[in-house]
């Protein structure tokens, strides 16, 4: 079945620009730890952060204490490393020369837990560094504008994004039409639900700052494909479940 990417705790609330309502997108948890000594469920890793370094990159996170964490390629070389006691991993790799997705596994002998996010690196660190999660936000992890991404699922558009304060609504609007004040997250992290998809470009201000977005395209061949679009990069993936998805990352406002 495919995952709708509005959450269910979006259900329900006032219609938000006609169409639907804004809502709270929380930050990422430490990963859990299993239960009861006769528990084999594994939790999978979780990134926190990936910077740019003299010799390439650095990606961070949290998994389960001792548990070996992989990043793979659909296809080609993987990236691992070991949790230190707290749960904390560091992974180091040379910069890619093109962009590059990749899957967090918690490896178990010859068994893997993947994670439900996709970590996306552009231009080999160069461009926007991005988790994207089906069914919920895409969450930046670069320096990203106030508005960090535009989320489809073919039904509903996503918009979301980070500011430097928590104390103040984010105004967001479409168009001409009247802003609605989003809460961010106690990280400054906020998301709020557009209009349905599949209506092409539009401008979206979020602040004093407006974005025109693009609009969708029909995806390329591949697990993933990239592409510049507008003031930003447009991005066709699937999800866990095989779902199609596209997520426009915007790099200015114009």
């Amino acid at each position: 079945m495919k995952r709708r990417i509005a959450s269910g705790a979006a259900v329900g609330l006032a219609l938000f620009l006609g169409l639907a309502s804004g809502c709270s997108e929380p930050a990422p948890a430490a990963a859990p730890t299993p239960s009861g000594p006769a528990s084999h469920w594994v939790a999978p890793p979780q990134i926190t952060d990936v910077s740019v370094t003299a010799d390439g990159l650095r990606v961070r996170g949290l998994a389960e204490p001792g548990r070996r964490v992989v990043l793979r390629r659909e296809t080609g070389a993987a990236y691992a490393a070991s949790s230190d006691a707290e749960g904390r991993f560091e992974i180091r790799m040379a910069a890619p020369t093109d962009h590059l997705m990749l899957i967090p596994e918690a490896q178990i002998g010859q068994d893997a837990v993947p994670a439900p996010e996709r970590l996306l690196i552009l231009r080999g660190g160069n461009g926007p560094i991005v988790l994207l999660r089906s069914g919920r936000a895409s969450l930046r992890l670069d320096a990203a504008p106030v508005l960090g991404a535009i989320d489809s699922d073919g039904r509903v558009l996503l918009a979301s994004g980070r500011t430097g304060s928590t104390s103040q609504g984010v105004p967001v609007a479409v168009g001409d039409r009247p802003a609605m004040a989003v809460t961010p997250d106690e990280d400054g992290r906020w998301s709020a639900v557009l209009n349905r998809a599949g209506g092409g470009g539009m401008t979206v201000r979020v602040r004093d700052a407006d974005f025109a977005y693009p609009g969708e395209s029909r995806p390329g061949p591949g697990a993933f494909s990239v592409e510049r679009a507008g003031w930003g990069w447009r991005v066709h993936w699937k999800s866990d479940a095989g779902a199609a998805q596209s997520t426009w990352l915007p790099v200015r406002a114009d």
